[in-house]
């Protein structure tokens, strides 16, 4: 079996943010034989308008998001809880790539899901809205791959998230499930 891609989204575009480094930390945990990376255009990308929707003529950051991933074999998406969702910039990209309808890029894509908030309610708002989004959209999320962070910033305040060793298994195991998933094991949402 030829090398598995998984495209992370990430939902904040801090270049600082605690849930890039949760995802930078899920690229370290990869197993040989999977590559997962990070997709650096999101703040790129207009809002989705069907008016700038037009085959032939889609904004070039929007066809650049379709293409990745078309071209992955799974999503891992971590979101932040922003006042009590997903971030615009995240949902903006599940609208795109659910485009056109029934026949998008994330059409049957396993999805990951992995939500990290400051609050002890782990971002499982945003959580629960982004597995409801991209369930729409046409994405098979994978329920077993799951993972929420609280408190993250008293946690992962002073240390990048790949020096808790906690952390890393359960991003780890996350990985593995969303692996498991693109070979045809899985359980949905």
């Amino acid at each position: 079996m030829g090398q598995t891609r998984i495209l992370a989204l990430v939902g904040s575009l801090r270049a600082a943010s605690i849930n890039r480094q949760l995802a930078e930390t899920a690229v370290q945990t990869a197993p040989e034989g999977v590559e997962i990376t990070l997709y650096e255009g999101l703040a790129d990308i207009p809002f989705y308008n069907e008016d700038l929707d037009v085959e032939g003529a889609v904004p070039a950051a929007a066809q650049a998001l379709r293409d990745a991933v078309a071209a992955s074999d799974g999503l891992l998406v971590v979101t932040p809880e922003y006042n009590g969702t997903l971030p615009g910039v995240l949902k903006n990209a599940i609208d795109w790539a659910s485009r056109p309808y029934g026949a998008g890029a994330i059409k049957g894509k396993p999805t990951a899901v992995v939500s990290a908030s400051i609050s002890p309610n782990a971002a499982q708002w945003a959580h629960g809205d982004a597995v409801k989004s991209l369930g729409v959209a046409g994405a098979r999320v994978v329920e077993s791959a799951h993972l929420h962070f609280a408190t993250i910033g008293e946690r992962f305040g002073a240390t990048h998230p790949r020096e808790d060793a906690e952390a890393l298994t359960e991003l780890a195991a996350t990985v593995h499930e969303l692996v498991q998933a693109t070979q045809g094991e899985f359980a949905a949402v």
